[in-house]
């Protein structure tokens, strides 16, 4: 079977066609740069008609390469936590808020959950700025105009080419308003968040299938008769296409942020393990939860680094970096330049470089950066594993900024020692999870990830 995999970003949107084996097929391959807005006030957004006319560019751009030609089935990875306030006819009011949107403050008075442990072991998240429960009242109050509905930017795009498209659990677990065991709207959430279920996307059933408008179907006809699933979350679908699916290996994913999850299978109705207080929890599919902690920091780092810095091109830099070594090398820093993801509350604008001397230089810098974040995963999978029992898991580092930079995966690979730590080699992990998990394949991802075994990564200090 031939699938089609979206991968529904932050800074770009990427579609992939691949094969039976769920590898790329040689030429299939088309991305769209996106830009978020990023104001000094916390604001982060994306104009949410723009985003889907770069979805279907992309979507032009295979057609026209024949590489729709075959497509059976549509798989789609999209970025957690995303909003947008929509009108009566489905039309944006407003910009739709990303996960690096850190303004929205809870109402005046708003005292939040009655019990916050209860809240956070039932939805997997706090009442925090970067789920829904704040977001939804703080975006109806500065919407372009009467807000009928809400939608993620996935589930905004997506339905303009489908007939609706509803909310998979996975997307919905990212909201915060999804009751983990239930797996439907949790009723204390919604009332934070001052909604009901006439506002809110319906949660797909399982086994959903769309299909294109009449209209798409005659702009790409290859695409008319092909099966489209509900998106997942892409650091779901990260893990998944990480080889990460059982408690024993965890995925630490940069691309443009960064997270460290582990994945477990958890059957509907079966108890869901106790959360540890300082990680989030959301699902897969209904029968997989993932588990772990994310960071407003990771391939921006280098991309703010190389915009301000003048950092030296390819090779060069590569040299450079080389030189520096990975343990001590480069200033202290506190990588909250975008805020803190939850739980914490720092605003953006909160990073600290520390350390700087007049012999400091620019790649030293950008050394201090990654090791600065490999270290605070470091920390924070410590917390993971005490979830999953005594034994230490194995690290499988994936996503872009992964796959383009060895020292960087020598400062994790030193960090997370004496763990065993392998490399992702291929870049598109979220698209490969998410057709995984629309092939029902889930149990095939550890065959099916491109790792390094040339030798451990720990070998390499």
């Amino acid at each position: 079977m031939t699938t089609l995999a979206l991968e529904l970003g932050t800074s770009s949107v990427r579609g992939l066609v691949l094969d039976e084996a769920v590898r790329l097929l040689p030429g299939a391959l088309a991305r769209r740069r996106v830009s978020p807005v990023i104001g000094g006030d916390g604001a982060g957004t994306l104009d949410a008609q723009s985003y889907l006319a770069c979805l279907g560019q992309c979507l032009d751009e295979l057609a026209a390469g024949g590489h729709l030609d075959g497509v059976d089935l549509v798989a789609t990875s999209a970025q957690w936590h995303s909003v947008v306030a929509l009108d009566a006819g489905g039309t944006p009011i407003g910009p739709a808020l990303t996960w690096l949107d850190t303004r929205p403050v809870p109402p005046p008075g708003q005292p939040g959950p009655g019990d916050p442990e209860a809240f956070h072991q039932r939805t997997g998240t706090w009442w925090h700025r970067c789920y829904w429960s704040i977001r939804l009242p703080w975006l109806r109050a500065r919407a372009g105009g009467p807000a009928t509905r809400f939608a993620g930017l996935a589930e905004y795009a997506l339905g303009v080419l489908l007939d609706p498209v509803p909310m998979s659990v996975s997307q919905a677990s990212g909201t915060g308003l999804l009751d983990l065991g239930t797996m439907d709207w949790d009723p204390e959430a919604c009332a934070l968040a001052d909604t009901g279920p006439g506002e809110l996307p319906e949660l797909a059933p399982v086994d959903w299938h769309g299909r294109l408008r009449s209209e798409y179907a005659r702009r790409w006809p290859p695409l008319a008769r092909a099966r489209w699933t509900a998106p997942i979350g892409d650091g779901a679908a990260s893990n998944i296409g990480s080889g990460c699916v059982d408690p024993g290996r965890a995925a630490v994913t940069v691309g443009t942020s960064a997270a460290v999850r582990v994945v477990r299978a958890v059957a509907p109705g079966e108890p869901l393990p106790r959360l540890a207080p300082s990680l989030w929890r959301y699902r897969v599919d209904q029968r997989h939860i993932v588990t772990g902690k994310a960071y407003s920091a990771g391939g921006n780092l280098f991309a703010w680094a190389n915009r301000e810095l003048r950092l030296p091109d390819g090779a060069e830099l590569s040299a450079a970096l080389a030189r520096v070594p990975v343990v001590g090398g480069g200033p202290v820093v506190n990588l909250r330049f975008g805020g803190d993801r939850p739980p914490g509350l720092a605003p953006a604008g909160s990073g600290v470089l520390a350390g700087l001397g007049f012999g400091t230089t620019a790649v030293e810098i950008l050394a201090g950066l990654m090791r600065g974040l490999s270290d605070l995963v470091a920390v924070d999978l410590v917390a993971l594993e005490s979830e999953l029992g005594p034994r230490p898991v194995e690290v499988v580092l994936g996503g872009g900024a992964m796959a383009a930079s060895e020292w960087w995966r020598r400062a994790f690979a030193v960090a997370l020692a004496p763990r065993s730590v392998w490399h992702q080699r291929n870049p598109e992990i979220g698209a490969t999870g998410a057709a995984l998990v629309a092939l029902g394949r889930i149990g095939d991802a550890a065959g099916v990830a491109d790792l390094d075994r040339t030798g451990e990564l720990t070998a390499l200090s």
